[in-house]
């Protein structure tokens, strides 16, 4: 999951959520240092094939800003709702609550909580 800062206002009706996406400016991306760590674990048990050095290198090429896991994002993480039960993507909703960040992800279980998300 992929959050950003920018405030998102629909442009059209017509448009699906993934092409407004690419029409609104965004300033700033962020990649949770959490979902860079359930990456490292899985490629450790070897259910995922990918070098961490080169998605590290990408998300550096693309200006992408790494968000450390923050006290607040914990307290956060404790006032939620038990609608999704993967420990890493809770405390990616938690995150994005707490700085008011638009998610960028497929995963449906995120529609249960109050965020706002884009796929």
């Amino acid at each position: 999951m992929l959050f950003y800062g920018a405030l998102i206002k629909p442009l059209t009706n017509s448009l699906k959520r993934q092409e407004r996406l690419f029409l609104i400016p965004i300033n700033e991306v962020y990649v949770s240092a959490v979902s860079l760590w359930e990456i490292t674990i899985k490629v450790g048990l070897g259910k995922l094939d990918v070098s961490l050095v080169e998605i590290l290198e990408e998300l550096k090429k693309a200006s992408f800003v790494v968000l450390q896991i923050d006290s607040v994002y914990l307290q956060k993480l404790l006032d939620l709702p038990s609608i999704h039960k993967d420990p890493f993507d809770r405390l990616i909703i938690a995150t994005a609550q707490a700085e008011g960040f638009t998610l960028i992800t497929a995963d449906e279980n995120i529609q249960g909580y109050d965020v706002e998300w884009i796929w």
